[in-house]
């Protein structure tokens, strides 16, 4: 399992394929393996493919603190420096598309592309606080239907919500009912500054999006409960291509891997798209 220092903390990441570079980021409390399951493998017949786990998660450095996009952004520019990498296509899910953007805005020259799926972004956070965002009873529906009666008062609690959701069995992908690998996530959340720096807006505020000139492919499921960030941002970033998943949620690499990765080998530009 190679590592390799990066801004100061040990990423650790895969390597595999040959052709133009792509660099896949996971998302909040996850790991490098979501893209391991069958997107890397279909990307590498025609790309570098670079998947890492971010700081604090899978078997990457936990720090105490450093979780903010701004941080994360860094760690992405120190882990492409220290592996030679000058201008990938850049694919993140989540949280990782909260990075991909706030890397995009600040080291435009080193992405060729960005494939952003199912960003929340920090400076849409207070929209989703809102006790009636569609998010809180989504989640909390998941959690009834595995078992867990979530109480009135904990419905948009976060921190609880995250905690409870660790106890619960995995819900999509191939691991769907297995379950999870609870304590080291668990650590994450109570020890770290994860949870506060999930929040930081730093320079990547909406306006800011305008600035972001980098061409962006912004995708999200039909059914996602982030589509009120799927509206602002597809307004405002200027080179964007908004997607729709007919169907999916918000777990698109674990829901819909292979319409995925079909869309993303389309915007590389690999001819070999129609043969998954």
């Amino acid at each position: 399992m190679p590592k390799i220092a990066a801004n100061g903390v040990e990423l650790h990441y895969l390597s595999m394929g040959h052709g133009p570079d792509v660099v896949l980021l996971h998302g909040f409390l996850g790991n490098q393996a979501v893209w391991h399951l069958q997107i890397a493998p279909q990307l590498r017949r025609h790309h570098r493919v670079l998947t890492y786990d971010l700081r604090g998660h899978g078997y990457s450095q936990v720090t105490p603190d450093g979780y903010t996009a701004a941080d994360l952004a860094e760690d992405l520019r120190g882990l492409l420096d220290a592996l030679g990498i000058a201008r990938p296509v850049i694919v993140g899910h989540s949280y990782g598309a909260d990075v991909s953007l706030y890397f995009a805005l600040k080291y435009p020259e080193r992405v060729e592309k960005l494939i952003a799926l199912e960003p929340g972004l920090a400076a849409l956070v207070a929209d989703r606080k809102r006790p009636d965002w569609e998010g809180w009873g989504y989640w909390a529906d998941k959690l009834c239907e595995a078992g867990f009666d979530v109480p009135a008062d904990k419905r948009n609690d976060l921190q609880y919500l995250l905690e409870v959701s660790l106890n619960t069995p995995k819900f999509y992908g191939p691991a769907r009912g297995l379950p999870r690998n609870r304590e080291p996530l668990i650590r994450l959340i109570r020890n770290t500054s994860l949870i506060a720096d999930y929040e930081f807006v730093g320079e990547l505020t909406l306006e800011a999006l305008r600035r972001i000139s980098t061409e962006t492919l912004l995708v999200y499921g039909d059914r996602s409960h982030f589509l009120g960030s799927f509206h602002v941002i597809k307004d405002l970033l200027p080179n964007c291509t908004p997607l729709l998943l007919p169907g999916g949620e918000h777990f698109g690499p674990l829901e819909q891997p292979e319409l995925l990765t079909r869309h993303i080998l389309d915007f590389c530009g690999a001819a070999a798209a129609e043969t998954i």
